[in-house]
């Protein structure tokens, strides 16, 4: 196994002995006109109809109007914005959503992983499914206590069939990250902290072959922190500084079949207004590759990111928190 893996390694390294260079095969709006003004952190899954796209959409973050809403792209164009979720409580009372996640497990039910709450300290972790593509949602299912599902980026499989979805708190100001693990059905929910010293949260997964994880955090710090484990998740090394200058918004980040790994984010100490793709062979050291958006000011963020069956790019993120961009690439 370990010389196989260390095969794997070096033909990546020979594979992206130059810096790759990504090609744009589409890019624009999910959507031109919505019923909301306001929207935020979105979240991508291929699915056998096409792109399946989610995010949360109202008057503004935090408003009790805020619902989950997603749109499909199929054959080169996006659906209309379709309501999934809300935080609707009774008729008198409701609360804002947050961050919704997309999964699809083996047997192709989606899964829309989502928070509800007045806000990050207090929310709790809801999910629905769906058996047709995400054209119509189960009942909210709550997480167990203590459990808020993936909180902002895309959950994993690993390589004994294990869910883990990266995780996080925000409680009084304190920020820590720990990850949730499940079976494909999620069930038997368990637990695991990743050690500070960072104030971190919304964890994102690299894979590095085996059982060797890398998990990447957006911090107080700002910089990008990045914690290894060698047994799939079930302990971590103590969170440390990746050396990328990060203005500490929300980030993501995937392996690609070949091993080599991209990571969206704002490489800026302040500010929102600069998002770029950075890759790497190892995790370790990153060059950019691309930027997605650079402007004298402005709000480009949240990204997410996922690799297709065909091996192309998806990359959607909040743009001037009025919109949702998409990004297709080759590379």
């Amino acid at each position: 196994m370990y010389s196989l893996i260390s095969f794997f390694g070096l033909l990546s390294l020979l594979v992206f002995e130059e810096k790759p260079k990504p090609e744009i095969l589409a890019s624009g709006f999910i959507y031109e006109t919505a019923p909301f003004p306001s929207c935020h952190a979105s979240t991508l899954l291929e699915t056998p109809d096409g792109i399946l796209a989610a995010w949360f959409g109202g008057t503004y973050e935090r408003h009790p109007d805020v619902n989950i809403y997603t749109s499909l792209r199929k054959n080169g164009s996006w659906s209309t914005p379709r309501e999934a979720a809300d935080g609707i409580e009774n008729k008198d009372f409701r609360n804002p959503t947050w961050n919704p996640v997309l999964h699809q497990k083996t047997n192709g039910e989606i899964v829309l992983f989502y928070k509800v709450g007045p806000n990050p300290r207090e929310w709790w972790g809801l999910y629905k499914t769906s058996t047709d593509g995400g054209k119509t949602w189960s009942k909210a299912i709550q997480t167990p206590p203590g459990y808020l599902g993936p909180v902002k980026n895309k959950s994993v499989v690993l390589s004994d069939g294990t869910l883990l979805h990266p995780s996080s708190f925000e409680t009084n100001e304190i920020w820590t990250t720990h990850m949730e693990f499940t079976n494909a059905d999620l069930k038997n929910w368990k637990k695991v902290e990743v050690p500070g010293p960072f104030q971190a949260i919304q964890p994102t997964i690299l894979f590095h072959g085996g059982e060797k994880l890398q998990v990447l955090t957006r911090t107080q710090e700002g910089v990008i922190a990045t914690a290894f484990s060698e047994d799939n998740g079930k302990s971590w090394t103590a969170l440390s500084s990746s050396g990328l200058v990060h203005n500490g918004s929300g980030i993501d980040a995937v392996t690609l079949k070949n091993g080599y790994h991209l990571l969206v984010c704002n490489p800026i100490p302040k500010g929102r207004n600069k998002l770029s793709l950075l890759g790497s062979t190892d995790g370790k050291n990153w060059e950019e590759l691309l930027v997605l958006e650079d402007e004298p000011s402005g709000e480009f963020s949240y990204p997410a990111i996922i690799q297709a069956s065909d091996g192309t790019v998806h990359i959607s993120y909040t743009y001037q928190r009025e919109k949702i961009k998409y990004v297709h690439l080759s590379l």
